[in-house]
């Protein structure tokens, strides 16, 4: 009975340390989560200034002053960055 105790406590500190190894080789670096930052702001970011300048393409051919295509197109550009992201976030949790 004690010889299963010892080889149970064996397994489970073995298992423990193997799980402490793979932390330490998967933790995350400054590099890395500058990256991730860095590339969350691009997927937010370049459609919402794709949208304004778009909108604003769009109302210099219309006659006289409009913002109508501009303020639509950014916070259609807003939307789509927002879905960017959360999906950005969603695959990167699932790897």
């Amino acid at each position: 009975m004690n010889d299963s105790r010892h080889d149970e406590l064996k397994q489970q500190v073995e298992k423990q340390a193997r799980r402490m190894q793979k932390a330490e080789r998967d933790r995350s670096t400054l590099l890395s989560q500058t990256v991730y930052l860095g590339s969350l702001g691009l997927v937010f970011v370049l459609p919402l200034v794709g949208g304004a300048y778009l909108g604003q393409w769009l109302d210099g051919l219309a006659e006289g002053y409009s913002v109508r295509w501009t303020v639509s197109l950014i916070l259609l550009g807003i939307f789509v960055g927002a879905m960017n992201v959360y999906y950005f976030i969603r695959d990167q949790d699932h790897e």
